[in-house]
């Protein structure tokens, strides 16, 4: 596991806010997860989006990258954990590590490129260049900032816990932070169903997609998380073109059985149980030893979560075992998110198996996908409405299998059966007590409001 953890210091010349800035709202009573009602204004509201950033997105692991982006050092990829722009690198001494995308002069981005390799990132505005151990190491003009002017003081602000499971990377703010492994808890059987197939690991085909949808990411987040009840209705067109007859799946297949694991940290999957399991490219199902996966994997992942099926690890990475699909939905407000997705395959897989599996990907939950659209539209059209007096005060039903959750015996943690809201209900239940917890951030500055 790649693993870079330091103790995070506040920057030099951080001042105080003033204590109105740091106020937070009493979200307590918009989740109900016993009951199984969620406020629909924790979808639309400014004051309730700003708190997520600090209280969800400023303390959670939160997907960064896979590690086979970086092959060497002074490679390097943007993205953001939440709206702050961060940039992960391999540094000299081949260490995964993540920066603000912020300098420290005036606070312009120090990289504009989407990813690369470069031996130092220059700031654009006045020439402040970094290294890629974070450490300004070029100020034109040095001299006039007078010799107390100390350069130690002022690289990128570094995210403190940047650690992989299963060659996924993922960023913590919080200096603190239970690790990465102990968070995933239970899912880690679940993500090793899709990650840990192959001995040689896994790998990104092609590059990464992006694209924006009208909606609140919670929407995206949660429904990979728990609803396979939306399939049949919302799918049955893409259900018609991927069947062989053209005519949709037999009954027996759309209304097999499954099961929906869901855990305490927030995290969801759901998947069909069946002994053929199977919705991949064909050509991937030739390449597959199945006999070999039961005696890696064991025969519950093999005819459950390892080749169908959807999950999302709290707060908002989520990815689909069916085409090595994985994918964050940044927010971008409360109305709007931004989803970039990869696909990421059995580093072993022949190039045309690779292939075959990218094109797979690409027209079923690519930006275009058959799939892909329909969520789209679901999440676009319920938050197109949500901002009506009325309509946005009448609470949301996830009441769906309220009370069946269990050990059945087979799969690790708490699960119920595939139709069921029980994974979102964990996710909210999660996303209360976050809302609702000074963070740690608020602890270090005395503000426990």
């Amino acid at each position: 596991m790649t693993e870079h953890a330091t103790k995070y210091v506040p920057p030099v010349g951080k001042l105080p806010r003033p204590d109105e800035l740091n106020t937070n709202l009493d979200v307590s009573t918009m989740v109900d997860a016993e009951g199984g009602l969620v406020d629909r204004g924790i979808f639309t509201e400014q004051a309730i989006y700003k708190q997520e950033m600090k209280r969800i997105f400023a303390r959670s692991w939160l997907f960064l990258a896979h590690e086979s982006q970086f092959k060497r050092a002074g490679d390097f990829f943007q993205t953001f954990m939440g709206e702050d722009p961060i940039l992960v690198v391999k540094d000299r001494k081949k260490n995964i590590r993540a920066y603000l995308n912020s300098c420290r002069h005036r606070g312009a981005r120090v990289c504009r490129a989407d990813f690369g390799t470069l031996k130092n990132f220059t700031c654009t505005y006045h020439g402040w260049a970094f290294g890629l151990d974070g450490q300004l190491a070029n100020v034109p003009n040095e001299e006039a900032y007078g010799p107390d002017f100390d350069r130690s003081q002022w690289g990128l602000v570094e995210v403190p816990n940047v650690q992989s499971y299963r060659g996924l990377i993922f960023g913590n703010w919080d200096p603190d932070a239970k690790p990465l492994e102990e968070t995933l808890g239970d899912m880690r059987w679940y993500i090793d169903a899709f990650m840990d197939r192959d001995p040689e690991g896994t790998v990104v085909v092609g590059g990464v997609m992006k694209w924006v949808l009208e909606g609140n990411w919670k929407l995206a987040a949660e429904q990979f998380a728990t609803d396979w009840y939306h399939v049949n209705m919302s799918h049955a067109s893409a259900l018609m073109v991927m069947s062989p007859t053209g005519r949709g799946p037999k009954k027996e297949i759309a209304d097999r059985p499954g099961r929906q694991f869901n855990s305490p940290e927030g995290h969801g999957a759901g998947f069909p149980v069946h002994p053929k399991n199977r919705f991949d490219n064909s050509l991937v199902h030739e390449y597959y030893d199945y006999d070999y996966l039961r005696e890696r994997l064991g025969t519950e992942r093999v005819e459950g979560p390892l080749t169908n099926g959807h999950a999302t690890v709290f707060p908002n990475f989520s990815y689909l075992p069916v085409n090595g699909s994985i994918r964050v939905w940044h927010p971008k407000g409360p109305n709007q998110m931004e989803v970039w997705a990869w696909t990421v395959l059995d580093a072993s897989m022949p190039d045309d198996v690779k292939q075959a599996q990218r094109l797979h990907n690409l027209r079923t939950f690519g930006p275009s996908g058959i799939f892909e659209q329909d969520d789209g539209e679901n999440w676009s059209e319920c938050q197109a409405i949500a901002g009506g007096f009325i309509t946005n005060r009448v609470a949301l039903n996830y009441q769906m299998g309220l009370g069946t959750e269990e050990d059945d015996g087979r799969h690790p943690g708490s699960t119920s059966g595939l139709y069921s809201d029980a994974a979102g209900r964990a996710f909210y239940r999660k996303w209360r007590e976050l809302m609702t917890t000074p963070a740690w951030h608020e602890t270090q500055e005395g503000h426990n409001k």
